[in-house]
C-alpha cells in the first residue's frame, strides 16, 4: 500500500493546520524511510532524486516558519493585510495543481544534484532532521497565531502571489503532499 494513498487533508482551523501538518510531515518520512540510503541520493527516472525533494521541502518551510516569527505589525507593513477570507484547502489546492498543469515550476528554489556523499547514512540523517526541524518550528509557531490573524496577515508565494498565512499554510501541507506522492510514484515506476 502506497503512504499517500489516504492522504485526504481538508485543515481549516489553527488546531487542523497544525494536525495534518504534522501528519503530512510523518507520513512523508515514513514514505522517507523505506528508501536505501544510496538510492537516496539517486535521480527518480528525470526527476528529482529523493534528497534533493528534502531539500527544496527544507527551502520552502524554513522561510515560512520564520515569517510566522516577526512582528505581525512588521508582515502587514512588508506585504499588507487580506481585505478577503482565506480560500479553502480545496480552493489552494486546485489552484497550485492547476499553475503546475501549465508548466509553472520551482524556479530558483529547483534544488542543485545531491552527489553521492561518503557517508550517505549519515548525510540523509542531517537532511532529514534539518526538514523535521523546520516542520516542528511552523507547527510550534502556528500554535501562537489567532484564527484572526491567520485570515488578517499575507505572506508572499513565488508562484501564487501574496497569500493569507492560512492560505500559505495550506500550500505548505498541499506542497509536502505533492512532493511524496510524486517520490513514491517514480519510486514505484524506477523498480
Amino acid at each position: 500500500m502506497r503512504v499517500t494513498d489516504n492522504w485526504d487533508f481538508a485543515p481549516n482551523s489553527r488546531e487542523q493546520i497544525v494536525h495534518d501538518l504534522l501528519l503530512a510531515h510523518s507520513q512523508c518520512f515514513r514514505l522517507l524511510a523505506r528508501i536505501e540510503d544510496a538510492a537516496f541520493f539517486r535521480p527518480l527516472g528525470t526527476g528529482w532524486s529523493p534528497a534533493q525533494n528534502v531539500v527544496h521541502l527544507t527551502r520552502s518551510v524554513r522561510p515560512v516558519a520564520n515569517a510566522l516569527g516577526f512582528p505581525k505589525l512588521l508582515l502587514g507593513l512588508l506585504f499588507g493585510r487580506s481585505k478577503t477570507s482565506s480560500a479553502s484547502y480545496a480552493a489552494l489546492r486546485h489552484r497550485y495543481q492547476g499553475i503546475l498543469a501549465a508548466g509553472g515550476g520551482a524556479g530558483r528554489f529547483t534544488p542543485r544534484a545531491v552527489p553521492l556523499p561518503t557517508n550517505p547514512a549519515e548525510a540523509r540523517g542531517r537532511m532529514v532532521a534539518v526538514l523535521a526541524d523546520a516542520i516542528e518550528e511552523l507547527g510550534r509557531r502556528v500554535a501562537t497565531w489567532s484564527e484572526i490573524d491567520l485570515d488578517r496577515y499575507r505572506l508572499p508565494h513565488p508562484l501564487l502571489g501574496k497569500l493569507t498565512v492560512r492560505e500559505m499554510l495550506f500550500f505548505t501541507i498541499q506542497h509536502l503532499a505533492h512532493h511524496a506522492s510524486k517520490v513514491e510514484e517514480r519510486l514505484a515506476t524506477s523498480r
